[in-house]
């Protein structure tokens, strides 16, 4: 029974160790007879590959597009890796074939190790946490709790310090501010929905290009993709054109083309060797990992969907575009049916995920599993492409109100500095409806606890500490009224001024008078 290989780090190894303990755990194995002896616990290759294709076709991770061509490929690599050999211990060649020759599985099948973990803690990266863009609508911020200083400054009319304010209007925010605010909102969407503490090992922050956020958000046509400023970026126009063609057979091709039997697979093959031809997938080598994690949110398809959408838009625009492009064009050739057969053996759609999924997705060191990661992958976004490859409303919306609340205007204090502006970006980080209902993070358990700071404060002098009630009870006379309901609670705190004399008084005659006694008492 398969486990769910939940989003994290070294996910491709993961699912490696998975298919081989799966395959290790239910292959039937039986007896034998090759060459007039007779072999225990061993299969055929034929059964072997049949087997492990129904596994691998029903998992979660892979899914129904591997092929049956996919599954020899893997078991070469099984054999190659000694997680299988030969009835006579031999393996390490890749001459594994659709055949009954014999194999078994070694007596210890030792599985991939994982790489050891950066030593850099998780505290020392940025928590992209704070922020929650999983919601429509306005961005709530939770302030941070301010020292006693950095609070007196902020609440400081209140206990009657700055006397007078003044309304700020905020300068326009700059290119990086926004740049910055894009790269750590994205980064925050992406940590909340692959369900992560942390972001190591899937992403390195250091890797994300704002700039290309922004560019694959703003600069796009009515059919949502991406428009090149810098047309030597753009797709060469023969591409283009045999693209079209196919995209809108058979009313793509164009009367001045040359049309014969074949012709469409001649213009397919110029497609895909064009494609192929780059080292580098589309979808990049440093996102390769983050990819990889998101195949384990495919089988929640609004999870899976929003996903991608966050994880395309950090692409290249180049290659943003050239993936839209791409995708659009498999989509329609696997649907349509008067597309001419572009293969004898292969339909359509296995044909477009097959011819193109390397050049989707594949890893910088040859991973074991590219080929059906990719696939699995390829295959979910070619059926979703319109919308995986879309802007994602929660994150551009969230952005934008969040961009909206700094250009407003601020109340700045006389004599403060910036960092006592009562609204500072600077102070807060984004946080979700229901924390903000939090009774920690109500702004009137802050003041009311400002109000006990200074009815409890022994330091402070009796006609300074009335001062700061008066005022308090003025500014805010409903806290006052909560802390203090009564006459008799307040004089508790706040004595009259003559009994505090009397009081006083006494105590001075009293010491005063004890050795006066004592005096008198020597001289008799």
């Amino acid at each position: 029974m398969e486990s769910r290989i939940t989003p994290g780090p070294y996910r491709a190894t993961k699912l490696w160790n998975e298919i081989i303990e799966l395959f290790r755990a239910g292959m039937p194995l039986k007896k034998h007879r090759l060459h007039f002896r007779t072999h225990d616990r061993c299969f055929t290759a034929t059964q072997g590959i049949d087997w492990l294709h129904e596994l691998l076709r029903s998992n979660q991770n892979f899914g129904p597009e591997v092929t049956r061509y996919q599954t020899v490929q893997l078991l070469k690599k099984f054999l190659k890796n000694h997680v299988i050999e030969d009835v006579k211990g031999r393996w390490g060649k890749e001459d594994f074939e659709d055949n009954n020759r014999l194999y078994r599985f070694p007596a210890s099948s030792p599985l991939k190790p994982y790489p050891k973990k950066s030593r850099l803690l998780n505290s020392n990266l940025p928590n992209w946490s704070e922020y929650d863009t999983s919601r429509p609508g306005p961005v709530l911020v939770r302030p941070i709790i301010l020292n006693s200083e950095l609070w007196n400054k902020r609440h400081s009319i209140a206990i009657g310090e700055v006397s007078e304010c003044r309304i700020v209007h905020r300068k326009e925010v700059s290119q990086g501010t926004v740049e910055e605010i894009w790269k750590s909102m994205t980064l925050a969407h992406l940590q909340k929905i692959l369900g992560l503490t942390s972001l190591e090992g899937v992403l390195d922050p250091k890797q994300l290009n704002p700039k290309y956020i922004i560019y694959n958000v703003q600069h796009v046509n009515k059919q949502g993709v991406v428009i090149l400023e810098n047309k030597l970026e753009e797709l060469p126009h023969w591409v283009l054109s045999a693209m079209r063609c196919l995209a809108n057979w058979p009313n793509g091709s164009e009367l001045n083309r040359p049309m014969y039997p074949g012709f469409e697979r001649d213009v397919f093959k110029t497609i895909a060797d064009y494609f192929q031809k780059p080292k580098e997938p589309l979808l990049t080598f440093e996102f390769y990992e983050l990819f990889i994690n998101t195949l384990g949110l495919l089988h929640q398809q609004p999870v899976g969907i929003e996903t991608l959408q966050v994880c395309c838009l950090l692409l290249p625009p180049e290659n943003r575009r050239r993936l839209q492009l791409l995708m659009r064009m498999m989509a329609r050739i696997a649907l349509n049916v008067e597309m001419p057969s572009l293969h004898d053996a292969i339909a359509s759609r296995t044909l477009m995920i097959q011819t193109f999924s390397r050049c989707i997705l594949h890893s910088e060191d040859e991973v074991d599993l590219d080929e059906l990661l990719a696939t699995r992958l390829v295959s979910f976004m070619m059926d979703h492409y319109q919308d995986v490859l879309g802007v994602p409303d929660h994150l551009q919306s969230a952005v934008e109100e969040h961009l909206a609340h700094l250009r407003r205007v601020q109340i700045k204090y006389a004599g403060a500095d910036a960092d006592a502006t009562l609204v500072s970006c600077s102070f807060c980080h984004q946080m979700s409806s229901e924390d903000f209902t939090e009774p920690q993070r109500n702004p009137q358990t802050a003041l009311t606890t400002q109000l006990e700071e200074i009815v409890m404060d022994k330091s402070m002098s009796f006609k300074e500490k009335k001062k700061k009630l008066k005022q308090f009870q003025k500014a805010y006379p409903e806290i006052y009224k909560n802390r203090f309901p009564t006459i008799e609670s307040e004089a508790m705190f706040c004595p009259e001024k003559s009994k505090l004399k009397t009081q006083l008084m006494f105590f001075t005659m009293k010491k005063s008078f004890q050795p006066f006694r004592r005096t008198r008492s020597v001289r008799m």
